[in-house]
């Protein structure tokens, strides 16, 4: 089954990119929860941090460093907060890992 990250990946859907490389986009989420909400997704399938290896250790570094280098780019120099949902329970909707970039107002804990 292919998810809707690998087709915006594709260009096969239409998304508001941030910022692409060869390891991941970054783009804005279509259901916002905070002023600012973009999400950071590898290219490379990986499903969940929960199922990832030593071996992508590189491409999950890369995640993080690129949610630091939009929220400079985005003027979030008051803080933002980074979440990565893992399973139902975590509250995973797309079984492709991403990380959640949010930022623009006061985030209070805890979050859910």
């Amino acid at each position: 089954m292919t998810t809707i990250f690998q087709k915006i990946i594709n260009k096969e859907i239409t998304a508001e990119f941030l910022h692409e490389d060869d390891i991941c986009i970054g783009i804005m989420d279509i259901d916002p929860k905070a002023p600012f909400h973009a999400l950071i997704i590898p290219k490379q399938l990986i499903a969940r941090i929960g199922v990832a290896e030593e071996s992508e250790k590189q491409i999950l570094g890369h995640l993080l460093l690129t949610a630091k280098k939009i929220a400079s780019e985005h003027d979030l120099n008051e803080g933002f907060r980074i979440v990565i949902n893992n399973g139902p329970d975590g509250g995973e909707t797309v079984p492709h890992l991403h990380v959640h970039l949010l930022g623009g107002r006061k985030l209070t804990w805890p979050p859910g």
